[in-house]
Order: C-alpha cells, then structure tokens, then sequence
C-alpha cells in the first residue's frame, strides 16, 4: 500500500482519496501524538469546512481541543502554534494544487513539519483504526467528560498579520511611498496580505481577493502569473507579489514584467542578512535545482551556498542541523527562522521589499544582484526510474556534458519522487546550449532506461 503522507502532508481528491474519515484520523492523531490543544487552519477551498469538521471531531474524540483558525494561510498556523503555545497544528489544504483537491498538513509544538519518523507512527496509528480499534490502555478512548470541545480563534489573522507587520517596523522601515499589486489567486491570502501592505504603508492595488471555493489558483497566484503582469501594467506599481491558494510561497515581479523567483528573493536576502550580521555562518540552504545564477552570485558575495534534495522539509531540516538562519526554494518557499518555521509567503515579500528599501533603489535595480542562466527541462518517462542509478552510459554522458559546460553551465538529472520519471535538467549561458544539452542526455536516458 502506497505510503499515506506524501512529501507535504496527504493530499487527493477532497471526498474520494482525501475522505472524512481520513480527516477524522489524522485530528484523532494529532491530540495523541502531539498533544490536546491543537490549531486548525484552512484555505478557501469548497472542501474545507468538510475536512475541517472532520478533524475536528477527530480531535475532540481524543479529549483535545480544537483551536479553530478558520481560513488563514498555512504560515499562520504555524505561528499560531507557537504564539497561542499550543501542542500541534492542522492545515487543511493542496496548496497551489485545482480546487477539487485538498490536503491535510501537520506542525509540532514549535510550528515545524512533523519528521518522517511520527508521520509513520501516525500512518500505524490510523491503518490499525485509530482509537475505535486501539486496545491498548495507551490509546483508551475518552468518554463522558473527557471529551473535548472547539474554541474559535477570533483574533487568528489579527495576530498573523501583525506578526509580519511588526517584523518591519522593529527594523525601522515602512512601505510609504510603495505601490504593491498584489494577485492573493482566491486564496487564504486575501485575508491577510493586502492589510499587512497597507499597515506598512504602502498603497496596494489587489485581484483575486474573493473567492467562491472553485475559484483557488485556477489562472491566477503564484503559478500563473499573467495576471499580475496585466495588473502591474493597469496601475503602474512599483513590484507585483502573488500567492498560491495557502501563501506559503510567494512570486514578485518588477514593472516589465520580470519575474523574481525564490533565487532572486535569497539572494537579496542573504546579501541584506549578511551586510547586518545576521547571516549565520555566512551562509544560505538552497535546493539542487536552484540556477546556476544565484550560485554564481553568492560566490561573487562570497556567501556560502548548500544544496540539498527537492523540496522545503530538506532545506528546513539542513538549517535546523547546522543553525543556519536563510534558506528557500526557486518555487517561493523561504524559510527565515528569525520570523518563520515553514514557508511564508507574507513574511517572505515583506523581508525582501525590507531589503529592496534598504538598497535605496527600487525593485528593477535590485533583480540586477543576479543573472539567471538559461534553463531547459526534459522528463524522460521510463520503465525503472531507479535503474538510473549505477547506470555507466548516463553517467558516461553527464560527465562528458560537464566538462564541455565547465563553469558556464550544469547539468542535474534525478528521478522523479511521485512519478515514472527521470528528469533532465540543464543550464548554460544561452537557450540554445541548455536545449541542446537536455536532449542530448534525454535521448540516452530515453534509449537506456524505456
């Protein structure tokens, strides 16, 4: 049986892979395995009050209490678990995921990602029924008045909002004089993002701040950014931020429509976060895919750069081992443990345009910190994904490719985590290399591996 978390929680379709009872086992784990008091967030999807009440009640039936956010982005809940000193939170939500999925995250005491460890003692837990199957005194079911109750958050988005706000302000820096537009793609955002901008002062021209439950991510946010282009074009603002449906990433872009992914935003970041002294070890966590660009940059700083697998829980798990303070993903995930303990989409615009306004100059000037590498992509489906590895014909072709490149380019081949895919990725110093490179590998990966 396939594993039930996958790399961010469990994730399917709301009410077919993700059904209630899934949602009812999980909140019945939270309050045994983390504790009795536990946040619960959601986005704006159709599916969330359903999944909401389901691990609610799941918690509740495990005598806990069920601290109700309601719709707020996923870096809300996580601070809310520490700021209410709660013992675990709940996210209900896909992310940047269509509408008519949902997921179910879950954060610790101290607002983190759960390691793999406790999720499989959770996937136990609920694979032998939960409490209802459970015979153990360990896990007796509550009855009478050991069960427990809900209690509404009211001040939730208040406290996340000026978590952000404040970040700010303690550094002496405002947004007067800035116009933001702002695209929240239907999502938790739109709660939160636009009030953070205007408290700091700055003027904000927003889109996608309503939402019907079938509206999240679809052709707008984070993924899909023509419309903030469109908007930033309309209104004349000086940078353009976009959220995916729980803004836990964010994507800017400056007027002209250049896009400023997770690579430019850390590499301001760790230059601002040096220049005050509070770049630990002189250093910033990024991932293998991150351009050969902002490797190059950070070289040039004389910044360190460490490069871990795909995806935030190994860039959090690096920091967290080494003590480093910065690190993010090209996607829009960064994580600063000053302010944050998962990706914060809100947090992760408010530092950077901190950052811009302590450069003196505006958003266009400050993207120049790095020159992004042209960057070409195969996926490759194959037969035996793990046959890659020790296969001498591929490995032959990459070292051969990377001697050609040199320093002017790379090349990253890995397969894929979820899917029968090898993935090729190549970078060089124009479009044409990068192609060229990727499918000349593709091919003998295609031809030694289908």
């Amino acid at each position: 049986m396939a594993r039930l978390f996958g790399t961010d929680g469990v994730r399917g379709v709301a009410n077919k892979e993700l059904t209630c009872e899934i949602a009812y086992r999980l909140g019945q784990a939270a309050a045994v395995f983390m504790g009795k008091n536990i946040v619960i967030g959601k986005d704006t999807r159709l599916s969330g009050d359903m999944l909401d009440a389901a691990a609610s009640a799941g918690v509740m039936s495990a005598g806990g209490t069920a601290l109700l956010a309601g719709i707020i982005p996923t870096p809300g809940v996580a601070f809310l678990v520490n700021e209410l000193h709660a013992d675990g939170g709940i996210v209900i939500s896909a992310s940047h995921n269509p509408p008519e999925y949902n997921g179910i995250k879950l954060f610790d005491s101290k607002g983190f990602k759960l390691p793999d460890a406790v999720e499989d003692d959770i996937e136990r837990f609920i694979t032998a029924g939960g409490l209802e199957a459970a015979d153990s005194e360990e896990f007796e079911q509550p009855s009478g008045d050991a069960v427990g109750i809900t209690i509404v958050v009211e001040e939730a988005l208040d406290l996340y909002i000026n978590h952000a706000v404040e970040s700010v302000k303690k550094q002496g820096i405002d947004f007067s004089g800035m116009h933001i537009a702002l695209d929240a793609g239907h999502g938790a955002s739109a709660l939160t993002s636009a009030e953070a901008f205007e408290r700091l002062g700055a003027k904000v021209t927003a889109i996608n701040t309503d939402f019907d439950g079938l509206d999240i991510n679809v052709g707008c946010g984070s993924t899909c950014l023509e419309p903030l282009e469109k908007l930033i074009a309309e209104c004349g603002a000086d940078v353009g931020v976009a959220h995916d449906g729980d803004a836990d990433r964010v994507m800017l872009m400056a007027p002209g429509g250049e896009v400023i992914d997770g690579d430019f935003m850390a590499a301001l970041l760790a230059r601002d976060m040096r220049d005050r002294g509070v770049l630990s070890g002189n250093t910033v966590v990024a991932t293998v895919m991150c351009n050969l660009g902002f490797v190059h940059a950070m070289r040039d700083a004389g910044i360190n750069v460490v490069q871990t697998k795909v995806g935030d829980r190994y860039v959090l798990e690096e920091m967290l081992d080494k003590g480093y303070a910065l690190g993010g993903e090209q996607s829009g995930h960064m994580i600063m443990l000053e302010y944050n303990t998962t990706g914060d989409g809100l947090m992760t615009a408010c530092q950077y345009l901190a950052a811009v306004k302590r450069t003196g100059k505006g958003v266009q000037e400050a993207v120049k910190i790095m020159t992004r590498f042209p960057q070409a992509l195969v996926n490759v489906r194959v037969k035996d994904k793990e046959a890659l590895v020790g296969n001498e014909a591929i490995a032959e072709a990459v070292s051969q490719v990377e001697a050609e490149l040199g320093e002017s380019g790379r090349v990253l081949i890995r397969p894929s985590g979820t899917e029968p895919l090898v993935r090729v990725m190549a970078e060089a110093q124009t479009q044409e290399v990068a192609d060229e490179t990727t499918n000349r590998i593709a091919a003998i990966v295609e031809k030694e591996l289908c």
